[in-house]
Parts: C-alpha cells; sequence; structure tokens
C-alpha cells in the first residue's frame, strides 16, 4: 500500500505534541471544547469524503465522540431512546430521552435538543409500526429542511423498521459505522490527554486490586476494588468481568465469578474500562497469588506472553500495513495455537474500535487491510495457554503511534516474580 499517511495527518510537529502528551499524569489542563470540535469535524471529513448527507447516531458512544453528550450510556446501548442528527453541513440536533433535554446545556457541538422519539417495542407495544413511521417522517422533515434534495443518509444500531420506513420514503441508506470508527481511530494531543488520564486513573485501581489480592478472597470481591477505584477516579464502567483465576485462567473469557482464589495461584484480567472522560484503558495484567515463589511453568507462561506483546510492540510502525504486520508479529508456539487471543492487536478509544489487526494465521479468513498511522492508539494483546492445560496467561498494553514506532501508554507494572 503506498504510504500517504504525511500528506493526509498530523504533521511532524503535532505528532512531537502527541509524545509529550503521552507523557501526562492526567493531570495537565484539557481543553474539552478542543476536543468535541476536532471529533466533529473528523466525523463530518469522513461523512463528506463518502457522500453522506446526514448520520443519524444511535450508538452512545458515537454520539458522545460526534458531540460530547453523555447520558445514561449503558443504558442506551440497548434502548434506541436518543439519537443524534448530524448532517454533513448544518444544525446538530440531539434528541434526547425524556426529561433530559436540561443535560446538553453548554455544549456548543449541539445546536439544537429536542425529545426523541423511541422506536421500540418496549416504548410503543403493538403500535411499534406507527410509532417506527412516526420516527421516519420526522426525520425525513429534517432532511427536507437541512440536506434539501439529499436522499443519501447513514445510521447505524436502530431497529429493521425504523430503517425500512425510511427506505420506503425513497432515502437510500447506508451504514453509519465506517465513517465514525475512521474518525475515532486518529487521536488529536487533546484526546490524549484525555486518554492519558484515563490510563492513570485505572492504573490506580487496578494497584488498589493487586494490593487486595490474597488467598481466601473471591474473584468478585477481588473485582469489586477495580470498579470501585474507577467510580472513585471520575470513570463510568467496566464493559466486561475478566477477571479468573486458577483453572479458570484457561481458556481465557472465564467471567469472575464466586470461587475462592487458592494459594500460589495465576489470577489475570482485563481492565476494559470506559473510564475518565469517555476515554478507554484497555490492559491486562496476570499476577501471582502467592505466598509461595510461582513455578516453573507458571513462569514459562508468563514470559511467552511477555514475550509476544514486547515483540509485536516492537514491529509496529506507521505506515505499515496490518497485512505486513499479520506476517512480522510474534508466531505463536504451536502448543498455544488452539487456545490463541482471537486479535494480535486493536484500536482503542472510547472503546475497542478500528482497526483488528488479525494473527497470520487468522488473516486470510478474517483480515482486511489498511495503514497503521501515527496518532492511532492501539492495544497490542497476548494469551498463552495450552488446550487443556492448568493455566494461562494474559497480557495487554496500550500504545500510541508516533512517528519512530510504538510508544507505550499503560505503565502498570509486569511481575518481577513471574518474570524471573
Amino acid at each position: 500500500m503506498h504510504l500517504d499517511w504525511h500528506a493526509e495527518r498530523a504533521s511532524l510537529e503535532s505528532l512531537r505534541q502527541l509524545e509529550r502528551a503521552a507523557d501526562l499524569d492526567g493531570a495537565e489542563f484539557i481543553d474539552h471544547a478542543a476536543v468535541r470540535r476536532y471529533r466533529l469535524d473528523r466525523v463530518r471529513q469522513e461523512m463528506i469524503k463518502r457522500d453522506i448527507a446526514a448520520c443519524l447516531l444511535f450508538d452512545p458512544v458515537n454520539i458522545r465522540y460526534a458531540c460530547g453528550a453523555r447520558n445514561m450510556q449503558v443504558f442506551s446501548q440497548r434502548n434506541p431512546a436518543r439519537y443524534l442528527f448530524l448532517p454533513a453541513q448544518g444544525p446538530v440536533i440531539l434528541f434526547e430521552f425524556t426529561g433530559c433535554l436540561h443535560l446538553t446545556k453548554g455544549l456548543e457541538t449541539i445546536d439544537e435538543t429536542r425529545p426523541a422519539i423511541t422506536a421500540s417495542f418496549v416504548a410503543a407495544g403493538p403500535a411499534i409500526a406507527a410509532r417506527e413511521r412516526l420516527w421516519a417522517d420526522s426525520i425525513a422533515a429534517l432532511l427536507r429542511v437541512h440536506c434539501p434534495g439529499e436522499k443519501r443518509i447513514a445510521i447505524e444500531r436502530v431497529n429493521a423498521g425504523a430503517v425500512l420506513q425510511l427506505s420506503a420514503l425513497g432515502y437510500d441508506v447506508v451504514d453509519a459505522q465506517e465513517p465514525v470508527e475512521i474518525a475515532r481511530a486518529v487521536k488529536s494531543t487533546e484526546e490524549l490527554k484525555c486518554v492519558m488520564a484515563s490510563i492513570r486513573a485505572t492504573e490506580r485501581a487496578v494497584g488498589a486490586l493487586r494490593q487486595a489480592l490474597r488467598p481466601g478472597i473471591t474473584e468478585n470481591q477481588l473485582w469489586s476494588h477495580l470498579h470501585q477505584g474507577v467510580i472513585a477516579g471520575d470513570g463510568d464502567y467496566v464493559e466486561t468481568r475478566l477477571l479468573s483465576s486458577g483453572s479458570r485462567t484457561n481458556p481465557w473469557f472465564q467471567e469472575c465469578g464466586s470461587r475462592v482464589i487458592g494459594e500460589d495461584e495465576l489470577v489475570a484480567l482485563d481492565t476494559d474500562v470506559v473510564g475518565c472522560h469517555g476515554y478507554y484503558c484497555d490492559f491486562s495484567r496476570t499476577f501471582h497469588s502467592g505466598p509461595s515463589r510461582p513455578t516453573a511453568r507458571q513462569r514459562q507462561l508468563y514470559r511467552l506472553a511477555y514475550e509476544q506483546v514486547t515483540h509485536n510492540i516492537a514491529i509496529l510502525r506507521p505506515g505499515m500495513s496490518f497485512r505486513d504486520y499479520a506476517d512480522r508479529a510474534w508466531p505463536i508456539p504451536a502448543a498455544y495455537v488452539a487456545n490463541r487471543y482471537y486479535l494480535s492487536a486493536h484500536g482503542v478509544g472510547m472503546t475497542g474500535e478500528y482497526p483488528y489487526l488479525y494473527h497470520r494465521m487468522d488473516y486470510p479468513e478474517a483480515g482486511y487491510n489498511g495503514l497503521i498511522e501515527p496518532a492511532m492508539t492501539l492495544c497490542v494483546e497476548a494469551y498463552i495457554g495450552e488446550e487443556g492445560g492448568a493455566e494461562g496467561v494474559k497480557l495487554e498494553q496500550q500504545v500510541l503511534i508516533t512517528e519512530s514506532g510504538a510508544r507505550i501508554l499503560s505503565n502498570f507494572p509486569f511481575e518481577e516474580r513471574l518474570l524471573d
């Protein structure tokens, strides 16, 4: 692929500003208005490239990215009770949940806030088809005023009936995921300050969890220390329940439960925190419960996972294609292939996001190509555990792509006793 990112992306000076921002401890002043302006402009630029007259955004993370409005983010993941009308040119209108119109006061990115028409069966019952027609008619009226003559619009994450009603009114409805995901992938200096604040706060919460780890505590009790620290540090919520111990560390993705952590077991976690300012903190660590020294097998698993993460961070470069990364990534030993993590690396911003970087063996079936760009933030993953093995190790680092390579953002220490 042709390396043309210097012509389209940030200057070297702005990249150096990004690197300097990566040194922050989260206490630096953040120009939130500049963050919002940058993000809104990014979405509109990607819309214009694709000849999209307007986006209708329902995903609460996409709404927050585009205009800065946050409200009941977890609730809104399931319920289409608030949405954003975002034209390529013209007024931005947020349709907000009943009784919540006052929440957007002071957001310069929003020109008007109106009550939402909730087109869901829960809200409308047997009258759902009529509610969907009402919703579509209201959107069509907006389009006639603010996008006259335009028919190509983009939507994500709404029930099928609402889309069918808009199509019946003569609109060419396309998916809004592509322009928004591409927009979110490249971070500004002020965004990176938000990222760093989220990472540092989450690291403090993980530190409290690490201190609470002892044989006899349950997985749920231990996991609660992360949640307490996230909320106390002005974060939002934890997306998953990925903490497991002992035999439940293999295979990965077993959610934390009431199991009592025993002596000298591995305890693995993945933060998956929507933290300060709505930005994601995503790193993984594996601990040892003590009191004795880790076994040789535990140390071997840990060293291999550490090697996978560090190797793959070292090869990251701006302008590298996704395919080239897959070809050069750490070769997973045969014994650990079956239980490999499903990705080698992935984008991260306000949640996990574009791009997905697949393992070499998975690339032909699942992979897609693109360029690793400066000012992307990525998470580099590793999971090492044999199929049917006693335990496994999960590690992950969050990094910034700079002009010279990858810069590590997640500074939480690794376990010296397991690396020994």
